[in-house]
Formats: structure tokens, sequence, C-alpha cells
């Protein structure tokens, strides 16, 4: 009778727990149908046009969303300003590797910091402020070959009293392929830093550590 009963509640279980995923589900998929229709409003509104695409901007943005959504990717937003569209284009993915790669050292620091802060000298603070600046600047290029504009756009703007563009886009990078364009980075810095080298273990831990972008 217990077996029957243990059974019985363990199926009871499932279907509970089947049902509050379901109704999860279906109200994740109705915010983000909400969030599509603000997001092209808004766009419109503001006189926002695709850049460097044929598709229309209501697919390029379902298309965002469902690659966006994936487990392990990381979405870097970029904008800038511009009198070329040519020359505007090229600065979006400089910003965004640069956004990464600040964001990235300041991770590693913050770490360095917490955990190593109290056991390392003066001197060691010194010297990893030079390690720092080193692993920023190679994973702005490490980073910069893993991330897939997933879409851009732009509206016309003044810019000095000429006529010019704002320009906005959107990335994703695999966080798999951002963890190696790091654990690179820091290969590469630590060839010109003593300290980073005498602390390699520590620092590699803390380098493959995943993080969010923010804006």
């Amino acid at each position: 009778m217990k077996k029957v009963f243990s059974a019985f509640l363990a199926i009871m279980i499932c279907v509970v727990s089947f049902n509050a995923t379901s109704q999860n589900s279906k109200a994740l998929e109705k915010q983000l149908k909400k969030e599509y229709k603000i997001k092209i409003k808004e766009y419109n509104k503001e006189g926002w046009k695709v850049f460097g695409s044929s598709r229309t901007l209501e697919v390029l943005l379902l298309k965002h969303y469902e690659a966006r959504d994936k487990d392990g990717v990381l979405e870097i937003f970029a904008t800038t300003v511009s009198t070329s569209q040519n020359i505007g284009s090229d600065k979006l993915e400089m910003i965004a590797s640069t956004k990464y790669a600040k964001q990235a050292g300041m991770k590693v620091k913050g770490r360095i910091v917490e955990d190593m802060g109290s056991n390392i000298t003066t001197e060691e603070v010194e010297e990893f402020e030079h390690f720092y600046e080193a692993y920023e600047a190679s994973i702005e290029k490490e980073i910069r070959g893993e991330l897939k504009l997933s879409y851009a756009l732009y509206k016309q703007k003044t810019i000095a009293g000429k006529d010019g563009y704002e320009f906005r886009a959107f990335y994703l990078v695999d966080e798999e392929a951002a963890t190696k364009a790091r654990i690179r980075a820091f290969q590469n810095a630590a060839r010109e830093s003593e300290i980073a080298q005498k602390y390699a273990e520590k620092v590699s831990d803390f380098i493959q550590e995943g993080f969010t972008v923010n804006e």
C-alpha cells in the first residue's frame, strides 16, 4: 500500500511540476511578445532603420530574441554617431569589443582584490595594475573575432551642424567561445607579467568565471 501511495505521490508531483512549468512558459512567451511589440513600436516611432541587412526589422528582432535567449549567449550593445555610415559601422564593433574587454578586466581586478588583496604586497598591487591594462588590450583583440552582429540600426542625426547618423548595434557572443578568448588574452598578457605568472593558477580561475555585460 505504501508503494502504491508513493508512486501516486510521485506522479502527482510530476503533474504539478509540469503544469507549473507550462504556465511559466506561457507567461514568458506572453511577455516576450509584449516586449517585441513595444520594441518595434519604439524603433519605428524614433525613426530607426535597418543597417547592413536586407531583412526587415521585424524578422531581425525575432531572430535576435531567439538567439539571445539561448543558454550561454551574451548580448553586447554598442552605439555611436558619425557623419559617415562606413566609419560609424566600423566604430560599433570596436566599441562592443572595448566594452567587453573593460568589464572583463574589472571582473578579474575585483576578484583579485576581494580574494587576494590581503595577501599581496603594495608592489604587487602596482604590478597587477600593469597586468590589467595588458589583459584588457589583449582581450579586446581576442573577443572581436568571436562577436556576431545580430542586428544594427541607424537614423539621421545632426552632428556639429552637419548631416550625420546615429547607430545602434546588438552583438551576441557564445560564452564558451568568450571564455577561450579570455584565456588566450590572459596567456598573452601573462607573458610580460611576472606577477600574473606567480599567481597564474588563481588568476586563471578568475579569468574563466563568466559575467554579464552591462550597458
